[in-house]
């Protein structure tokens, strides 16, 4: 197993641990976490996805070799749930204390006692333990090929924090090209940003602004995502785009076989993007990979990062990004801008640009559960191009929808902000992350009140949905060969 660990819970999850460990009574309780996982070259993170809660006198009771233990029974129940959900088994109890916390020896001694017989029953696991004080908590997780460490639980909200063994050390002094930054976040807040490894689905106009702000903000290492190359009329919209990327020259010359080379020449979005990031910040890890989201391949470049937009409006892309943030307990948001126009008058409607966070737990914006993943329209791109002449999906097919820059900004600028305030600290405990849709003409937000649906099969509960499944358990995309990529 990779390391380092990492386990991920959602907010109500967490909660919901913490009030049964610490009711206020400083005495000992016990849980038990059933987790997905997913393994990547970055590390190990187990996800999640429910908490079993031990009751006091009944489930955990005076144990023979420690204060005290779970029940056989209980265990025996869980163990075997996770064995047939495919799941980890991670025990929990708590000790005092608040920022430090370690097992005992009597902790360690039940570990090595029932362990490897817990690895049979839930077929190698893996299987643990999880030790917590109030502002701590460490870990020993036990796999076929060996024993590891927590590094660090990571709790996914509004505020995103992270529970390690013991307080870390003092955060180097940023560097001082982010001093302005560090005077509203601090170098903790710097440094968690410079650590943080993000996705961005869409490179036209909406992501490359998120491309340049990221990168201008520190972000350690961007993951951009696109098949698209760059053409004219992108170039008023995508930052940092020229008309040699557009290979205008050749598009525009009028002699058709010039602008098919043209069109074959001209620079893929991902790549301009890529030499944005790096005047912005020139140590940045880039990832530009030429390929499409709904593909498997490329969707699993995705699976260990921190946070992922999506900038591109097709149902087949939120099909996958929202299962990508149930299935891998992973944070993003969703942005978009539209103006629509009456076919028979070509009067613009009602404008507006669209900012919807998504969080990877019911009641935290699924698109699903807001039925923003329409099955027509979803559908209607599955199907070929002449399926959807004979089936009249697509009128005036060539015609490019409207679209300016400053629309663009509007619904980036809420999302690159939220992702700061997220990951720094700053939002108000009360502050929820509701979806935002901005009228332009009337010059009004609104926000869409949260939905759940006990049956999605991406946030919900329900032993069909994928939350915090991880890599045992499929995305919603086709199956290709490898994505190509550059650095």
């Amino acid at each position: 197993m990779k390391e380092p660990l990492e386990l991920r819970i959602d907010a109500p999850l967490f909660e919901k641990l913490e009030n049964h460990l610490f009711p206020g009574d400083r005495d000992e309780h016990g849980a038990v976490i059933v987790a997905g996982i997913v393994e990547t070259p970055r590390g190990t993170r187990l996800l999640a996805r429910e908490v079993f809660l031990a009751r006091d006198g009944i489930d955990y009771v005076p144990g023979q070799h420690g204060y005290r233990a779970l029940t056989a029974r209980f265990v025996a129940e869980t163990s075997g749930y996770c064995a047939k959900e495919n799941l980890c088994y991670v025990a929990v109890h708590c000790h005092g204390g608040k920022d430090e916390v370690s097992f005992s020896s009597d902790d360690m001694a039940s570990h090595e006692r029932g362990y490897p017989a817990l690895l049979d029953i839930t077929r190698g696991g893996p299987v643990g333990a999880l030790v917590f004080a109030k502002n701590a908590v460490a870990g020993d997780i036990w796999t076929p090929s060996g024993r590891y460490k927590l590094e660090h639980m990571t709790i996914i909200g509004a505020n995103i924090r992270k529970l390690y063994p013991s307080p870390r050390k003092r955060s180097p002094i940023a560097n001082p090209m982010y001093d302005r930054h560090s005077r509203m976040f601090g170098d903790v807040g710097q440094e968690i940003l410079s650590n943080l490894k993000v996705g961005i689905i869409g490179l036209g106009g909406g992501g490359s602004l998120i491309n340049e702000w990221l990168s201008r903000l520190g972000v350690e290492h961007i993951v951009a995502i696109d098949f698209d190359r760059v053409e004219l009329t992108n170039l008023p919209r995508i930052v940092g785009a020229t008309h040699r990327d557009a290979m205008t020259w050749l598009t525009k010359s009028g002699i058709p076989w010039l602008e098919k080379l043209g069109k074959r020449l001209a620079a893929y979005k991902v790549h301009v993007a890529r030499r944005v990031a790096k005047q912005a910040n020139p140590s940045i890890h880039y990832d530009a990979i030429v390929g499409n989201i709904v593909d498997e391949s490329i969707a699993k470049l995705l699976v260990d990062t921190d946070f992922i937009f999506l900038a591109t409006d097709s149902m087949q892309s939120r099909l996958v990004f929202n299962a990508i943030l149930h299935q891998y307990l992973i944070p993003g948001i969703q942005i978009g801008a539209k103006v629509p126009v009456d076919k028979q008058t070509k009067q613009v409607g009602d404008i507006f640009t669209a900012t919807r966070p998504v969080l990877p737990y019911a009641y935290a914006g699924c698109l699903q559960c807001h039925e923003l993943i329409p099955p027509g329209r979803l559908q209607q791109e599955t199907l070929s191009e002449t399926e959807r002449r004979n089936q009249q999906y697509v009128e005036d097919e060539n015609i490019a929808q409207p679209s300016v820059i400053t629309l663009n900004v509007k619904s980036a600028e809420q999302a690159v902000n939220d992702f700061k305030m997220m990951f720094t600290g700053l939002y108000k405990p009360e502050v929820q992350l509701r979806h935002q849709v901005h009228f332009a003409r009337e010059r009004k937000t609104s926000e869409v009140g949260p939905r759940a649906d006990p049956n999605c099969l991406d946030c919900s509960d329900s032993n069909r949905s994928r939350r915090a499944r991880g890599d045992r358990f499929r995305l919603p995309c086709r199956m290709l060969e490898a994505p190509s990529s550059s650095k």
